[in-house]
């Protein structure tokens, strides 16, 4: 299948690259925020001996974003660790789309319930303000990294209906072989 960012319907096109990018900046932000924190927190620690007070915190925080955008961009960018042996030893055109086919619908009904459940996990800690779960020290609300895993659950569906559709769009030419 061509890359999916040259194949977005007309009207979307835009949106999409745009929450690309945003997407990206999280993931390299969070990424330095992580290196960066573990860097101090060991220089912190056996430099002078002190402690990075509850840094696991907000560290869990940032680690969540950056797990789910990452999730949302590999499904994006079809790019997650797949062991697909069948896919090589099928050879007839027509089974291969009608198997791409299944499997994408499949994948969305599959990302479609996690993105629900993450909605219900969401709309169970806003019901609970405010006596919503917090963290022990710094009393962030669990409602952050919670969100981090609702949208990265939607967009993920939202991918792979994208996917769907230009799979459908394009018909038998848009399921090919897996290239490795």
């Amino acid at each position: 299948m061509a890359s999916l960012a040259t194949q977005y319907p007309q009207p979307l096109a835009t949106p999409l690259r745009i929450l690309m990018k945003a997407m990206n900046l999280i993931i390299i932000s969070a990424g330095i925020i992580l290196a960066l924190t573990f860097f101090f927190v060991v220089i912190l620690r056996y430099g002078f001996g002190a402690d990075l007070f509850a840094y696991e915190e907000w560290l869990m925080i940032v680690a969540f974003w950056m797990f789910f955008m990452a999730s949302a961009a590999g499904t994006h960018d079809r790019a997650h660790v797949n062991a697909d042996i069948l896919g090589f030893m099928i050879s007839n055109p027509r089974v291969i789309y009608i198997r791409a086919l299944i499997v994408e619908s499949i994948e969305l009904i599959i990302s479609a319930t996690l993105a629900y459940w993450g909605f219900l996990m969401i709309e169970e800690s806003i019901l609970a303000y405010p006596n919503w779960q917090q963290t022990v020290a710094l009393k962030i609300p669990f409602l952050l990294p919670r969100f981090g895993i609702f949208l990265g659950f939607l967009l993920m569906t939202l991918y792979t209906a994208l996917h769907l559709y230009v799979l459908i769009r394009n018909g038998q030419d848009g399921a090919s072989q897996p290239s490795e």
